[in-house]
This record gives C-alpha cells, sequence and structure tokens, in this order.
C-alpha cells in the first residue's frame, strides 16, 4: 500500500505501471474531472495514456482533448501529441493535422520541431512539405533540424534546383550539435556537384575558345558519373568528339584518351 501522504497521481503512475489499469483510470478521471483542481491537465493526459492502453480510443480521445482543452504549456501540448497520434495510426490525416496544429499553436519549443516535422509527413503536396520542412530546420533543433534539412536537400536536388539544397544544408551545418553533420556534407557535395555541371554546361552551350570549350566538356563528362549518371557523361563526350570545331573535337580526345 502507497505512503498515506503519497501524491494521487504518483499513486495512479504506480499503479498504471503495476499493470492496474482501472486503479489508475478512476484516480486519473477523479483528478481530471475537477474543474479548479491544480493536476486537472497532467491527471487528463495520464487517463488519454491508460485509456488508450486499455484500448478504449473513443475515450483516450475525450481525455486527451480535455487536457488540450486547458491550455497548460506542458499537458496541453503532450496531449495533442498523443491525439494526432492516435488520428495517425488510423490514417485519419486531417484530424491530425489539426491536433499537431494545435501542438504548434500552444508554442511550447520542446514539440515545436516535432510537430513541424509530422506536418511535413502529412502535407498534401510538395510546397506545402517543403514549407513544413523550412520551419522544422528554422527551430535550430539539433536532431530535427538535421532531417529536415536531409529531406529538403533531397527534394530539391531531385528537382534540379542544387542551390536551394547547398543552402538549406548549410544552414543545418551552422546548427549548434547537429545530427549526422556526415550526411550533411555529403549531401552539400552531392549539390555542389551538381551546381558543378551546371557551370561546365552552360560553358559548352554558350561557346567559346578551343580549349575552354574541351576543359568543360572533359569537367562535365568525369562528373557526371559521380551523380550516376554514366550515359549523359557519354553523351556529352560524344558531343565533344562529334563536334564540328575539328579542333576542339581533337582536344576533347586527347583529353579523353589520356587515361585510357
Amino acid at each position: 500500500m502507497p505512503d498515506v501522504d503519497t501524491h494521487p497521481l504518483e499513486v495512479a503512475r504506480r499503479l498504471a505501471e503495476g499493470g492496474d489499469l482501472d486503479g489508475a483510470a478512476a484516480i486519473f478521471a477523479e483528478l481530471a474531472a475537477d474543474a479548479d483542481g491544480p493536476d486537472r491537465a497532467q491527471a487528463a493526459v495520464g487517463l488519454a495514456v491508460v485509456l488508450q492502453e486499455r484500448g478504449d480510443t473513443p475515450g483516450a480521445r475525450a481525455a486527451a482533448r480535455a487536457a488540450l482543452a486547458t491550455g497548460h504549456p506542458e499537458f496541453a501540448a503532450q496531449a495533442a501529441c498523443l491525439l494526432a497520434g492516435s488520428f495517425e495510426s488510423e490514417e485519419l490525416t486531417d484530424q491530425a493535422r489539426a491536433a499537431w496544429q494545435a501542438a504548434l499553436g500552444l508554442g511550447n519549443p520542446a514539440y515545436v520541431p516535432l510537430a513541424h516535422m509530422a506536418l511535413a509527413r502529412l502535407a498534401a503536396d510538395e510546397e506545402e512539405m517543403a514549407e513544413a520542412l523550412r520551419a522544422a530546420l528554422a527551430t535550430g533543433d539539433p536532431e530535427i533540424g538535421s532531417r529536415a534539412a536531409q529531406r529538403l536537400a533531397e527534394l530539391f536536388l531531385a528537382e534540379g534546383e542544387p542551390g536551394e539544397a547547398a543552402d538549406v544544408l548549410l544552414a543545418a551545418l551552422a546548427i549548434p550539435g547537429v545530427a549526422d553533420p556526415p550526411r550533411l556534407r555529403v549531401l552539400l557535395g552531392a549539390a555542389h556537384l551538381e551546381m558543378a555541371c551546371a557551370e561546365f554546361a552552360g560553358v559548352v552551350e554558350e561557346g567559346g575558345d578551343a580549349e575552354t570549350s574541351a576543359l568543360a566538356i572533359e569537367l562535365l563528362a568525369r562528373t557526371l558519373p559521380l551523380r550516376g549518371r554514366d550515359e549523359d557523361a557519354e553523351q556529352v563526350w560524344r558531343y565533344g568528339l562529334e563536334h564540328a570545331d575539328e579542333r576542339l573535337a581533337e582536344q576533347v580526345r586527347l583529353r579523353r584518351d589520356r587515361d585510357l
């Protein structure tokens, strides 16, 4: 038996940990029903957790909504996350989004990054996803900021926007203690490779003296395979080797053959 001075919340917690979900729920429910009680928000969250473990999803959601309605900076935020997770588990996307938005509205910095990442995951389109990922990155959270930057960079690279990718990766690397900097740097290198390819291709398209154009063709053809674009590299070599400017074609041939 617990000591008589033990706080009811602690008693309920111990009962839940010991497997007495009904006993815990009874105490949490009593405390949550006290509109003027100082533990109302925390008790409602505890009740939501216990009812969810007991398989009472409607009851758990009702308790979580009650906790959310208190506006408590910590426990209302926890309740919003519980609601969101419950809705996501049943693929109720609109309700899940609303719950994550409620978590954002409470402004607790411990939950804001998580909410932004969840909204990115549930986004209706890529534009909405990118907006949520940027917001997650802007929080400066070392773990979530890194994840957001990686996802954004991959999105921008797929869309052919390596400059945008590089910007978000540099922003992430500037976060103190950012998670997984090696992965961020690899993606940054990939972004720089894409930008280099764009510059080399620009030189080839614009034309110039034979030596400069041949160098650009070589650099482009040798860089593209690093991005898994072997066929494009062969096309670039072919373009140079078959160029109407015989001097340019000869320089390209010499540059290609020197490593054969």
